[in-house]
């Protein structure tokens, strides 16, 4: 049984994976995009909030780490033929932006806990690739890839608990979970890695 994390509302259905592999060179040309925006992510956040020692120094380790997983992607792409290319965006990434409130400090909070439910999704969907994938190698490669979408969604968590008291960080963290769980509940018709 797959572990996932507790902040994730309802698990990945199975329709999602079945999906995934029937279409498993859209899925890593998706999950490249992914790590591109990852790491773009967190560097905007560093310079949105230069003063902000801890965060700084925490998504500066999570920027260069999301690089590296997408070069480690891009190779799998180039072993496989996949060129890279644009992909239209599911509404996954875009719903939750939109909940993410514009007057700080609550900009902030909100996009934290969006960072943190992204990644929290990424590492139930990759195990989930892990497990079901019939290439050996390509599911060894997502078995390794979990770790650190679990890491990542501790240091969002972190450095929201860091920011925030933890009475509100729960309160919009539950809040923010449902919505990311209701943009899943019907499966989008392209395969996405959050699709």
């Amino acid at each position: 049984m797959l572990m996932t994390i507790n902040a994730l509302k309802q698990p990945t259905r199975w329709e999602w994976v079945v999906q995934a592999l029937a279409n498993l060179d859209t899925i890593l040309l998706d999950h490249s995009h992914c790590e591109r925006k990852a790491a773009g992510v967190a560097i905007n956040l560093m310079f949105r909030y230069p003063s902000n020692t801890k965060l700084v120094r925490m998504l500066t380790a999570i920027a260069r780490e999301e690089l590296e997983h997408f070069e480690l992607v891009n190779q799998w792409l180039e072993r496989r033929g996949i060129p890279l290319g644009p992909l239209p965006a599911p509404p996954y990434g875009a719903t939750l932006n939109s909940e993410i409130r514009r007057d700080e400090p609550m900009r902030l909070l909100d996009t934290l806990l969006v960072c943190g439910l992204i990644e929290a999704r990424s590492h139930e969907r990759l195990g989930l690739l892990a497990d079901a994938c019939p290439d050996r190698e390509l599911a060894q490669f997502y078995r390794g890839l979990m770790a650190s979408e679990a890491r990542h969604f501790g240091v969002y968590w972190i450095l929201a608990d860091t920011y925030f008291d933890r009475e509100t960080v729960m309160q919009r963290l539950e809040e923010l979970a449902i919505v990311e769980s209701n943009v899943l509940a019907t499966l989008h018709p392209q395969p996405r890695i959050h699709s």
